[in-house]
């Protein structure tokens, strides 16, 4: 739904309805089968016009005049419900009326037994929706308490601190790195334990009313009166991971990375798990993700950097060293010339326009200032070397799309594509003209409404990266050109896992960077020293860093501001 529109309701369909809900009730098949009879034989349980009844009027219980006994045909029903207005006889048609109920006094009619109408359809319709989890009736509730009260036992005062919750997640029987959200959940972080009272009251609300594990998560991070998880309610958790693993134990003496670390760990988290891009998790999409799946492997893999899509230090390594590079000034913000220094000028200018456009950054930095943050950089640089990932299909095409219909027009393909001739023929290369490029993307992406190239046109396609560097990335555009496309296909269609195209250039980019690190440094002893991500560049990097740290430092619980460099007092809340 677009921005600022409001929910507006459809009278129509609330009346259609309560109709339909009235005309299942078995009370009203009941009346509306007996006004159906007595429409079809409209004499047979009328009174005669000795009965001192008006004609069209129907009689009631108490003002019937009783009948001789004797006189009363049997299996004659009783009087029925009034009729709608304009169903019952009028007195201009008396006489006939008249006549009728003289003849039909003189016959026994035998009615049909009335079976029994079946239950209304709505009541057959099982629970199909299950906003917290579908309820298991497996589940003892008790017995898990009872579990938990006896590790409690085992802590002095039966209180728990930060350090004890690790059994306590086994004994809710969680993953070991859940010991985070739920101490703070149970409001540990106020006086630094958790008394065990107070942990099991929390802990049965949550059985009762969370009953898989992403409405479990989601309670435990979530702020009051909320049902959505934002950014700032993975920093608690994040700075236990930072805390505890063993992959991170280096950071203990590099405090000043942790706020950087969470913060690019975050943005990876909304970019892979927030497909609405409204800036709020929800527990469907929880749900659909692997997130919770990568937090159980944190307990089981010592290598964090082996845990490729959320939390690899490796990863962030690399993309905060490309930050630091494009950031000449070291504000913390980089504006559009700094952008398109990214890979010796690679994307068009057209293209960093549209990015500082506000059409993938929040805030209003950007249109205020034109700089984005770090962590809206996390976000370009994942996207740009990897367009076959849903989030970056949809980054990009909000980029190309100019007006905003939800459909790139051939003048929108044009615009861009315009400025890559112009850098090809600066290049003394010969450019392919426009209409033959459009005739080869049409062959490409194969949309289904001719004219116009749609969001999931694109998805569909397996080629959606080539697609996009056609039109604003020089360099990877030159790369696909002396490539044939079945080289393309061969390459993306590989059998077997396959690292993705993010995962092989952060490998080789970390390669790079640990190679010109290692370079110039002395051996000791003849040995080559241990290769630290932190050591390699923190004698670099601690100096300008510590004149303006990237954010405040944080906390043994974890206080980190995630906007206060990305977005300003005047910024945004997100969406």
């Amino acid at each position: 739904m677009p921005p600022g529109k409001v929910l507006q309701p459809v009278l129509k369909m609330k009346v259609d309805e309560l109709f339909l809900y009235w005309l299942s009730e078995a009370s009203t098949q009941r009346m509306l089968q007996d006004c159906l009879r007595r429409i079809k034989a409209p004499g047979r349980d009328q009174p005669t016009a000795g009965d001192g009844e008006q004609p069209g009027a129907w009689p009631t219980a108490p003002l019937a005049a009783p009948r001789p006994s004797g006189l009363e045909p049997p299996g004659t029903p009783g009087p029925g419900p009034a009729l709608p207005l304009g169903a019952a006889s009028s007195p201009r048609n008396a006489p006939h009326a008249r006549g009728t109920r003289r003849s039909a006094g003189t016959r026994v009619v035998q009615t049909r037994k009335e079976e029994p109408l079946p239950p209304a359809t709505s009541q057959s319709i099982p629970t199909f929706y299950f906003p917290r989890g579908r309820p298991q009736d497996s589940v003892n509730v008790d017995a898990v308490i009872s579990k938990i009260e006896s590790t409690f036992a085992r802590f002095p005062h039966e209180r728990a601190t930060m350090d004890d919750m690790g059994l306590v997640a086994k004994a809710c029987g969680c993953p070991l790195y859940w010991k985070g959200p739920l101490f703070y959940g149970a409001g540990g972080e106020r006086t630094g334990s958790v008394s065990v009272h107070k942990f099991v009251a929390m802990w049965r609300k949550i059985l009762q009313n969370c009953h898989d594990d992403a409405a479990k998560f989601v309670h435990l991070l979530m702020s009051p009166g909320c049902n959505y998880l934002v950014q700032e309610d993975f920093v608690p958790f994040l700075q236990d991971v930072v805390n505890t693993h063993p992959g991170l134990s280096f950071l203990k003496e590099a405090s000043e990375f942790h706020s950087r670390y969470i913060t690019t760990v975050i943005q990876r988290i909304f970019y892979a798990v927030n497909r609405s891009w409204s800036g709020r998790i929800t527990c469907a999409e929880l749900r659909k993700s692997s997130f919770l799946q990568n937090v159980a492997l944190l307990e089981e893999e010592e290598d964090i950097n082996q845990l490729t899509e959320f939390f690899s230090y490796e990863h962030f390594y690399v993309i905060y060293c490309k930050f630091w590079e494009l950031d000449t000034d070291h504000d913390l913000l980089i504006d559009a010339d700094d952008l398109a220094r990214h890979n010796d000028h690679a994307i068009s200018t057209k293209m960093i326009d549209r990015i500082f456009s506000g059409a993938v950054t929040r805030g209003r930095k950007v249109q205020k200032e034109g700089k984005i943050s770090y962590a809206d950089f996390v976000w370009f640089l994942i996207s740009e070397e990897d367009k076959k990932t849903p989030t970056s299909i949809e980054y990009w095409f909000r980029c190309m799309d100019l007006d905003g219909d939800g459909a790139l027009s051939m003048f929108e393909l044009e615009y861009f594509y315009e400025e890559q001739c112009r850098r090809l023929d600066s290049m003394a290369i010969e450019a392919l003209p426009f209409q033959d490029c459009l005739c080869q993307m049409l062959d490409l992406v194969k949309p289904r409404t001719e004219g116009k190239i749609t969001l999931q046109d694109l998805k569909r396609c397996k080629l959606a990266n080539v697609f996009f560097d056609t039109f604003f990335n020089i360099e990877k555009y030159l790369d696909h050109e002396q490539k044939e496309q079945i080289s393309l296909l061969r390459d993306g269609d590989g059998g077997g896992p396959e690292l993705s195209d993010w995962e092989k250039y952060a490998a080789e980019e970390y390669d790079i960077l640990v190679a010109e690190d290692t370079a110039g440094e002395p051996w000791e002893d003849g040995f080559e020293a241990e290769l630290s991500p932190v050591e390699q560049k923190l004698s670099a990097l601690r100096s300008p860093l510590a004149q303006r740290p990237f954010f405040e430092a944080p906390s043994p619980l974890g206080a980190v501001d995630l906007y206060e460099y990305a977005c300003g007092d005047e910024a945004l809340e997100p969406l």
